[in-house]
Order: structure tokens, then C-alpha cells, then sequence
């Protein structure tokens, strides 16, 4: 029920994600009178994959998280991730308020045991293809523990959906020489080197997008993350608004964007931003996947489809066992 848009998205996403995966199912959390009524034919279409649990209150945006957790128990938001508690669901993925959510998933779910914070976790394009990058905002202020738990958990999720043995670690920092960057950094960077991950040392922003070698995972504060992130987004937005306002000047623009279309539309699939949308809440005991506010049907099924990628590759316990095993041979 979450999101700028409610049901009038979710609910096309998920019957094109069950299309899509005949071996998906799928239960839609909300009113019942509105998701019935929506719904339609697809709950017989879709009988035995797909059902409906009923929530009386949803989280609205400008909720406080404390609000959304005292006062909101029976919110599509809480039910949902109750679900997941209860092994009801392998997942949640919502649309919604992103405190809201860490908050609820946090006293739901509880943390796995060894790892003091959760973590948001997601890809950005590249030239290299895309790159994983967290903390993106659930916290702060962290000290270099954070940043290496944040690490390990990372390249655990990347090694499963992306099948990559070893992956690179960077941690994002102001340059890349040693000297360089505040005493947070340079403590994690130690704890880093001697973790067993495969370290490849400091990155600078660029590395984010265009470095100048390719980065699996980038490991930073959720304060730093953030703003990179939405900086990223701004200027993407910049881009695309110049670009069309470029082609459509005059008749000749006009006429050079018909013949650069191939061109255009290879970089907007590339660079769609729905197409990277959903942002794993790592550290949990489940699985949960946050959707931006404003994803449309296609950004919102790309998110349903990351919660599907982790279910198969069961993340959630590799995790787990890996931090485990970092907590016990540090303890060695």
C-alpha cells in the first residue's frame, strides 16, 4: 500500500513478475477491499500462487518511524514483515517509508547475531556494468566495525547473485593514496586488510560510476552513501532534461534526435534507473527489499525480481555463516 503510487503499481508488477516465474508466489498485503477489487480476475488466473492478507492501517510517508512502529501495528507494512518472521514469506519488498521500514524490519526481524547495524545495499550502472555499493543511508555515523561488518555482509550478497568467487572490495574514501582520508577510514582500511575479504584498498567517488579500474562492492557510511546516491540520481536527471531540451529546440534538433533514436534508446536502457531499482536491508535476520517511493511497474518488478535472485540464492543464511566465521577467527 506503500509508495507514491500504491497498488495502482504494485499490484501490475506482481501479476507480471507471476507471468513471468510459474514458480513464484506472491501475497499482497494491504486493504482487502481495494487489492479484491483490483485484482479482479488474476486471483483465479493465479489461484494457489497468489493471496491477499488483509492490513487495516498503511505507513504514510511523512510518517516518523517511531510513529509507524507504535502506533501502526496492523499497517500492510508490519503485516508483511511479520510474515516473513513467521516463515509465511521468504521476503518483503515495499514501496515504502524507508525509515518506516528499517525500524519495523529491525524490531521484527532482529539482527543476525555478530552484526551491530543493518546495512542498505544497492547496484549503480557503470561502465563496467554496475557496482554494489553500501551503507546508501540507514546509518550515519559509523565506526571502521561498521564498515567492516558492512563489508563482509556485502561481499557475501555479491559472491551469490552475481556468482563472482572473490569479490573486489573498495572502500570509498577522498583519494587513494594512504595518507589521504579522516581516522574512521583509515581504521577501517586496516581492519579491512587483514579480514581475508579481497581488499583492493581506497576508491575515490569516481569509482562509483567510471573508476578507472572496476570495483564489485564499495563500502562506505550510510551519510556519504547517501549523498552520493542522490547526487548520482540529480545528475541523471540533469542529463536526460538537458538532452531533450537540446533535440528539441528546433526543426533540425528535432530531426537529429529521430536519426540519433538507436543511439538514445541503447543509453536509456542502459542507464534506466528502474532497472537498478530495490536496495537489500543487509544484517537482518530476513529478507528485505526496499523499493524507491516513486518506482513505476517496471522499477517495482525489478525489485520483486532482486527479493526472487536472494530467496534462490538463500543470502540471508550465507551471511550469517559468514560472519560467523569471521567473528570466530578473529577471536583465534
Amino acid at each position: 500500500m506503500g509508495g507514491d503510487f500504491g497498488p495502482s503499481v504494485t499490484i501490475p508488477a506482481s501479476l507480471e513478475c507471476l507471468k513471468a516465474n510459474p514458480d513464484l508466489n506472491l501475497i499482497l498485503v494491504g486493504d482487502e477491499v481495494i487489492l479484491k477489487e483490483a485484482l479482479s480476475q488474476a486471483l483465479t488466473d493465479f489461484q494457489g500462487r497468489l493471496s491477499i492478507v488483509h492490513a487495516s492501517e498503511r505507513v504514510e510517508m511523512d510518517d516518523s518511524p517511531s510513529k509507524a512502529l507504535k502506533n501502526k501495528k496492523d499497517s500492510s507494512m508490519r503485516v508483511a514483515i511479520n510474515l516473513v518472521k513467521d516463515g509465511r514469506a521468504d521476503a518483503c519488498v515495499s514501496a515504502g517509508n524507508t525509515g518506516a521500514l528499517m525500524a519495523t524490519a529491525r524490531f521484527v526481524l532482529k539482527m543476525i547475531p555478530g552484526v551491530d547495524r543493518p546495512a542498505i545495499i544497492s547496484t549503480l550502472p557503470s561502465i563496467y556494468g554496475h557496482t554494489h555499493v553500501l551503507d546508501l543511508g540507514a546509518n550515519v555515523d559509523c565506526t571502521a566495525e561498521h564498515l567492516l561488518q558492512f563489508a563482509i555482509m556485502g561481499s557475501e550478497l555479491v559472491k551469490a547473485v552475481e556468482n563472482i568467487e572473490n569479490p573486489s572490495v573498495g572502500l570509498l574514501n577522498i583519494g587513494e593514496e594512504e595518507v589521504k582520508g579522516n581516522e574512521q577510514v583509515k581504521a577501517a582500511a586496516q581492519l579491512l586488510k587483514e579480514s581475508g575479504l579481497n581488499y583492493i584498498g581506497y576508491v575515490e567517488g569516481n569509482s562509483l560510476n567510471a573508476g578507472h579500474i572496476k570495483v564489485d562492492l564499495i563500502v562506505t557510511d550510510g551519510f556519504v552513501g547517501n549523498v552520493a546516491l542522490k547526487t548520482i540520481e540529480g545528475a541523471a536527471k540533469m542529463f536526460t532534461s538537458v538532452l531533450k531540451e537540446s533535440f528539441g529546440k528546433n526543426i533540425f534538433t528535432k530531426l537529429a534526435a529521430v536519426l540519433a533514436y538507436p543511439v538514445l534508446k541503447s543509453i536509456k536502457q542502459r542507464l534506466d534507473p528502474r532497472l537498478y531499482n530495490g536496495a537489500s536491508f543487509l544484517g537482518l535476520r530476513g529478507l528485505v527489499i526496499k523499493s524507491h517511493g516513486g518506482a513505476d511497474m517496471l522499477a517495482f518488478k525489478t525489485a520483486i525480481q532482486l527479493a526472487e535472485v536472494e530467496i534462490s540464492q538463500d543470502v540471508i543464511r550465507k551471511v550469517s555463516e559468514k560472519i560467523e566465521t569471521t567473528l570466530a577467527n578473529r577471536e583465534n
